[in-house]
């Protein structure tokens, strides 16, 4: 399975120090330049990037066409990293992109790309059994406390998935 990374989830998975769930769901993830940069160019975060940096499940990918990068930007108002993934996940054929900005992800839908977002892998991770119930529910209430939104139907849906 190829899975393509913007930003926002790994960030997510970082602030609860959940970051092995990429590992454990889908083994390896590949990240474009862009987003690499985002992960590690604050010094603001030298901790985060170095677990970034250290993480051999996340890879680093350039991507071939810029010049799709670049139309995709202007034609959507998307940032460099998002319309990097979603470039990259078209380029690789990839199954899924991790994204959690709704306009990214209504873009992705729009073409065809199957988008998880960070509650997406969390479901996934419960449904797969690597995670308990009370694991997704310790995520949940720790991405609040972290100042993530989580939208009320995304939490519906999760605790909806756990009964």
């Amino acid at each position: 399975m190829i899975v393509i990374a913007d930003t926002t989830p790994i960030i997510s998975l970082l602030k609860i120090n959940r970051l092995d769930l990429l590992e454990k769901a889908f083994g390896e993830v590949l990240i474009p330049g862009a987003v690499y940069a985002e992960l590690t160019a604050d010094d603001r975060f030298r901790d985060e990037a170095e677990m970034i940096k250290r993480a051999p499940y996340i890879k680093s990918v350039p991507i071939s066409n810029p010049e799709a990068v670049r139309i995709l930007r202007m034609a959507t108002g998307l940032d460099q990293g998002e319309s990097e993934a979603i470039v990259l996940t078209d380029e690789r054929k990839a199954d899924i992109l991790l994204m959690d900005e709704a306009k990214g992800r209504t873009v992705s839908g729009k073409m065809g790309i199957t988008v998880m977002g960070t509650i997406g892998i969390l479901i996934s991770c419960y449904e797969d059994a690597l995670i308990s119930s009370e694991e997704v529910r310790r995520c949940i209430d720790d991405l609040q406390r972290s100042g993530r939104h989580i939208g009320e139907r995304h939490y519906r849906m999760l605790l909806d998935r756990m009964k």
